[in-house]
């Protein structure tokens, strides 16, 4: 049955789905905001780590004299997936804190950067990172042994072995 002048309360009752969406809308839009900053932090994270991971791989493989340019360069390539939006990343690509340390047989290499919060959201994206007063900073570390234990001699005699 539709609603026709005969029937009253239908036309009481036409208004309802818009005052439902004007309430509802921006608890929406408020609840999507919190959940996609966490997201934004997490992929930069995510691929904080991986450049570090692959820097230090990198690092145990190259030779000491180009190691710092080398590796800082390719953990600078890695993180250009992160998209170069406040939300991700402050700063653009050269913002990025790279640090790569040798001691005697160990690696270690530190990123360090910057992402400004959405307006509202700043309390979620201290979960993620420290808080910096406007900023959330991430950082990621790798340290690995640039030889396993259990490899025996040295560079020249593994050459010798196999040439």
């Amino acid at each position: 049955m539709g609603c026709g002048r005969r029937h009253a309360g239908c036309a009481r009752e036409a208004g309802q789905a818009t005052v439902e969406a004007a309430v509802l809308l921006p608890v929406v839009m408020v609840v999507l905001a919190l959940l996609l900053q966490p997201a934004m932090l997490l992929y930069t994270r995510a691929v904080m780590s991986g450049a570090v991971a692959e820097g230090a791989r990198l690092a145990a493989t190259a030779s000491h004299g180009e190691v710092e340019s080398l590796v800082g360069g390719y953990v600078r390539r890695r993180l250009k997936a992160v998209p170069n939006v406040v939300c991700f990343h402050e700063g653009g690509s050269e913002a990025w804190d790279v640090a790569v340390e040798q001691d005697g047989g160990r690696v270690r290499v530190v990123v360090r950067g910057r992402a400004r919060p959405l307006p509202l959201v700043g309390v979620t994206a201290g979960l993620v990172g420290q808080l910096d007063g406007g900023s959330v900073l991430l950082s990621a570390m790798v340290e690995r042994d640039m030889r396993a234990e259990w490899v025996e001699g040295d560079y020249d005699d593994w050459i010798a072995a196999w040439g």
